[in-house]
């Protein structure tokens, strides 16, 4: 339960910090191409467990669940015990997972591998922005942030793909095992290239009303936007969740705010920066799934290479965004302008038709702005967040993002179920990116730079 320290070559090497986020680059690219990869095995699932689709909806739904609600405790618990101790035992725990759940006699057993394995994700991913930002120079954070979202993208492109590949090959157990390799190599330079924590917040007494608290609200809201998505729910259980999310968030402020040792401590959501830009990531990840979800709607067998074109601008920007625009530029400017583009973008799909040339082009164009915006945003957050409590901060980040993806999906269920078809879903998905910008507004100018 000790951090190992870094070799003394590495440590002292000028690029160390640029290996360390090379390193969490790992973790991105594993987690978003297992995000989109696992729904591409669901027949398969069904017919060799004789399953209707309802109970293999639980492999992601079970999985999303643990990892949302989850995530934010990670990121406490690491900034107490160690940001790369905690990152180290997630990835070994999210490896050994996918590996059992390749291994899985059953359904059940699948489900119950998923949530130790969201588990692990959890562990990872409260901490990769975190680890990032305090690997880096404050002036080098949002570079750093929009390595880390390329390496997202990455995975998020190549998924479809390679789990179509391997569900139409080898069989859809590989779809897991193929995170093992992958895994203890990045195990392996984790352990060596990884910085140790300098700056620990005590946990002190455990806060398990406050966990409690916290995994009834979440679960009610994915539950009931899964509801949104297609899940079967009866009436009766729409409304308990409803209820659950609204008294699980209102008890959890007044826990929180009385607790000694709050898991959510409210005072980190206090700066502008923080609440306005973890609703700006919760609107920029709604646009970039509620894509992914339509578009297969839309387009049938040709949208896997379309979709692509969302990702794939989305890592452009991500990576050159900071080399193109002008390095003095405020966070209110490029949030503004990459909520812009991604409007635009989304805006002008409700004119172009389906012909899938003019689509890629625009989904292209949404994942560029997506790209400027979403790096810079992140950085304003981290930024407004003592390095003490950079986990934390990163697990808020990812559990906005986890809502966001739910909402996006939820969004374009909903509209094609209520006969609006591709219309609504593009016409709410250009709203949400016009309220990302304003969000974005709401940051400091000087935020990001700090």
């Amino acid at each position: 339960m000790v951090e190992s320290p870094r070799p003394r070559a590495v440590r002292e090497h000028p690029k160390a910090g640029w290996l360390a986020v090379g390193t969490v680059c790992f973790g991105a690219f594993m987690g978003q191409l297992d995000a989109s990869i696992v729904t591409l095995t669901f027949p398969a699932l069904q017919h060799e467990f004789a399953t209707p689709l309802a109970a293999v909806q639980w492999v992601s739904l079970a999985y999303l669940l643990t990892l949302v609600g989850l995530v934010t405790v990670a990121g406490r618990v690491a900034d107490a015990l160690g940001r790369k101790l905690v990152y180290g035992y997630g990835f070994a725990l999210f490896t050994l997972a996918s590996a059992a759940c390749g291994l899985a006699p059953g359904l059940g057993w699948l489900i119950g591998f998923r949530v130790l394995q969201a588990l692990g994700a959890a562990m990872l991913q409260a901490n990769s922005v975190a680890l990032v930002v305090t690997s880096v120079r404050r002036d080098q954070a949002r570079t750093a942030l929009g390595i880390q979202a390329a390496a997202q993208a990455l995975g998020l492109a190549l998924g479809p793909a390679l789990g179509g590949l391997l569900v139409g090959t080898v069989g859809w157990r590989w779809v897991f095992w193929v995170n093992v390799p992958i895994g203890c190599l990045a195990l392996l330079a984790g352990r060596f290239l990884l910085p140790r924590t300098r700056e620990h917040t005590p946990l002190g007494r455990f806060d398990w009303p406050g966990l409690g608290l916290l995994l009834l609200t979440t679960t009610s809201v994915l539950l009931l936007l899964s509801g949104f998505s297609g899940l079967s729910l009866p009436a009766p259980a729409v409304v308990a969740l409803a209820a659950g999310f609204v008294a699980g968030a209102v008890l959890l402020f007044l826990a929180e705010r009385r607790s000694a040792n709050p898991l959510v401590d409210l005072s980190v959501l206090r700066p502008r920066a923080v609440s306005a830009g973890l609703a700006g990531a919760l609107c920029g990840y709604l646009v970039l799934f509620g894509p992914l979800t339509l578009f297969p709607q839309v387009l049938g067998t040709h949208a896997g290479l379309v979709l692509t074109a969302l990702p794939a601008g989305f890592a452009l920007a991500a990576l050159t965004a900071g080399k193109v625009l002008p390095p003095g530029w405020p966070v209110r400017a490029r949030a503004a302008l990459g909520a812009g583009i991604s409007a635009l973008g989304v805006g002008s799909l409700l004119f172009a038709g389906t012909a899938p040339l003019a689509a890629g082009m625009l989904l292209a164009l949404t994942g560029i702005g997506l790209g400027v915006f979403i790096p810079a945003n992140n950085a304003a957050i981290m930024a407004a967040i003592p390095r003490r409590m950079s986990a934390t901060g990163g697990g808020l980040v990812n559990m906005a993002r986890g809502l966001g993806t739910a909402l996006g999906i939820a969004l374009v269920t909903f509209c094609l179920n209520l006969g609006s078809g591709r219309w609504g879903a593009l016409g709410a998905m250009a709203g949400t990116a016009v309220l990302m910008g304003l969000t974005g507004l709401l940051l400091r100018p000087a935020s990001a730079n700090r």
